[in-house]
């Protein structure tokens, strides 16, 4: 699947991607592996970016093996158009991994979107791999914080429908949207990230592939292009 280029493009592909009908993902009884990933452009004023704004991409595996893809944004950012900025450095960084994950942690939205399709779930239709977004904040949904207690969780909804979770990881600090995105429901994507939490409140794969990212730009990881 390319990516699309025009946000009325982009708009297309979202709506056919929330149409689509695939089986739902569930975990397996046994081990599986949780991947993430990450996206940090260079440094500059606040504000959306710019398209060309130099972009480094991390990835992980929870079981510790990450990998970086350095390129420019394809756009500037504007909400519910992340995929244009982001979504082929995502793409090249997971890709760049030994093996593909059983499910992806994407920095992104799913089903948490105005056309329902937000990048976490466009990026699992180009690598054919179930996600799951997890953000600070949703994107249009709502719902009331969870009790201020680890593990603690409540629904997030948007139009009536469940679109993911509030989740408390540590008592005192504010909890992290979990969002569904490609093949997986809210609950199973909440019962993914709490897998994968490890004590710290930011998912395990998500921490290393930021990791990875930034320690790509401070070395300055490049393609040829920048050359």
């Amino acid at each position: 699947m390319a990516w699309p280029q025009t946000a009325e493009e982009l708009a297309q592909v979202q709506y056919a991607l929330a149409a689509a009908a695939l089986p739902e993902w569930k975990p397996p009884a046994g081990a599986f592996e949780i991947g993430g990933c990450f996206v940090c452009f260079e440094r500059g004023p606040s504000g959306p970016g710019h398209a060309g704004d130099r972009g480094w991409a991390g990835a992980a595996l929870s079981s510790g093996e990450t990998a970086v893809a350095a390129g420019r944004a394809g756009a500037a950012y504007e909400a519910g158009l992340l995929a244009l900025r982001e979504g082929r450095l995502l793409e090249e960084a997971v890709r760049r991994l030994p093996r593909l994950p059983d499910v992806l942690l994407v920095n992104a939205t799913g089903r948490d979107h105005p056309r329902r399709a937000g990048l976490a779930l466009h990026l699992g239709a180009v690598l054919g791999v179930p996600t799951v977004g997890v953000t600070h904040r949703p994107l249009l949904a709502a719902g009331e914080w969870p009790v201020d207690e680890p593990g603690a969780a409540s629904p997030l909804a948007f139009e009536g429908d469940a679109v993911g979770s509030w989740l408390r990881t540590r008592a005192g600090t504010r909890p992290l949207a979990v969002h569904s995105a490609w093949r997986t429901s809210p609950e199973t994507a909440l019962a993914v990230v709490v897998s994968a939490l490890r004590g710290r409140r930011t998912p395990q794969p998500i921490r290393l592939a930021r990791e990875a990212a930034r320690l790509g730009r401070v070395e300055g990881v490049r393609p040829e292009a920048w050359r």
